[in-house]
């Protein structure tokens, strides 16, 4: 199963454009998980008290845990996340909140390190942005370390359109590169 996370919220997102022509090259039942339609719990007190206990409970088959479960059983992750405002957008940030979970994705060693419980083998990361200035630190390079080091997802692959929105540049034609190149 490929999971698609989408955290492109226009229309006509060019993110989102770059994203269903990865799909439609990769073998495979698609699952779409689009983060505007989620609304995630507020991260407060109370929340995490009730994630602890089911965690300490092994309780995983509640419903608080059903992206993680699906994250993980995953065999291809594909997530498209334009670059805004310095980074991806916030439900993107909730969503990985919601799906590291102790137990689920990831779990720790004896000696205190993570290991990754994720049956994924790729995990394709889709980004446009306007200008060119885009420290992968901001955006793709949280996501990679998480892939990683946590879910223990090692083969990590970024396909960015940049410079979108620069005065005189061709935004279609720079798409349409990063669509062959791609292809």
């Amino acid at each position: 199963m490929i999971l698609f996370v989408n955290a492109c919220v226009r229309e006509k997102s060019r993110t989102k454009r770059l994203a269903q022509a990865l799909l439609a090259k990769l073998e495979g039942e698609v699952v779409s998980v689009n983060l505007e339609d989620i609304c995630f719990d507020v991260t407060d007190e109370a929340y995490l008290k009730k994630r602890d206990r089911l965690i300490a409970e092994g309780a995983f088959d509640d419903d608080m845990f059903a992206l993680a479960r699906q994250f993980a059983q995953a065999d291809t992750i594909v997530i498209a996340a334009p670059y805004w405002d310095l980074s991806f957008p916030a439900k993107l940030k909730q969503y990985i909140e919601a799906i590291n979970v102790l137990g689920v994705t990831f779990e720790y060693t004896p000696e205190g390190f993570p290991k990754g419980l994720c049956k994924a083998n790729k995990l394709y990361y889709v980004m446009t942005a306007g200008g060119n200035y885009v420290p992968e630190e901001f955006g793709f390079g949280y996501i990679k370390a998480l892939a990683q080091n946590f879910y223990g997802i090692s083969d990590v692959e970024l396909i960015k359109a940049i410079g979108l929105d620069i005065a005189g540049a061709d935004a279609e034609a720079i798409l349409e590169d990063c669509l062959y190149r791609e292809g």
